[in-house]
């Protein structure tokens, strides 16, 4: 008596099933639950680079649609840019800026899950990516000021933003010593070299 029900039941589920256009059997795999992952390159982070136009559309794409998007204007060095954050939740997890309807210049990567092809990530130590300061490192500008900022070795578009406690002046660079325990708080994607 109970398979009577179930017999009228099974095509309204079937066709149900069949009626969902975007739904893909794949989506059901543990890779794409939290979407694709987005890493650093050299050539730019996910798919965003410097052939990437300054469109909400073609961010959200590069970042595997991964973030909500969020565009505005700016002014830096007395240059008017475009940018876009791009967020989880109410949380900024990376700034993507270029010139108004041009290409993207610069991204911003303050996300812990984004990690470098290389390995690094938010958290990593000075020490496991540098010896020393002298010939990578500069004292960090803007609304970085009191950090440093230094080229990763691998490439000259990827610059990492360390920070930790120091007494010293914000325009110096500590000493080697003093940075070994510095950490990554944020990398950099530059569409040119540094």
């Amino acid at each position: 008596m109970n398979i009577r029900p179930l017999l009228l039941g099974l095509p309204l589920l079937l066709t149900g099933c069949s009626t969902m256009s975007n739904f893909s059997w794949s989506s059901l795999s543990p890779f794409n639950w939290f979407g694709g992952s987005v890493e650093v390159s050299a050539k730019g982070v996910g798919d965003v680079g410097a052939g990437t136009p300054m469109t909400e559309a073609a961010i959200g794409k590069g970042l595997n649609n991964n973030y909500r998007i969020r565009g505005g204007m700016a002014t830096n060095q007395g240059q008017i840019v475009s940018y876009f954050q791009a967020l989880d939740g109410d949380d900024v997890k990376l700034v993507i800026t270029g010139e108004p309807k041009g290409h993207v210049q610069r991204v911003d990567v303050m996300d812990a899950k984004i990690a470098t092809e290389w390995g690094s990530k938010l958290g990593t130590p000075f020490s496991e990516l540098f010896s020393k300061a002298y010939g990578a490192c500069k004292p960090a500008e803007g609304e970085d000021v009191g950090k440093v900022e230094c080229v990763a070795q691998q490439s000259r578009n990827v610059s990492y933003i360390f920070s930790g406690k120091w007494a010293g002046p914000q325009d110096l660079i500590p000493p080697d010593d003093t940075l070994q325990s510095w950490t990554v708080s944020k990398i950099v994607w530059h569409a040119k070299a540094q």
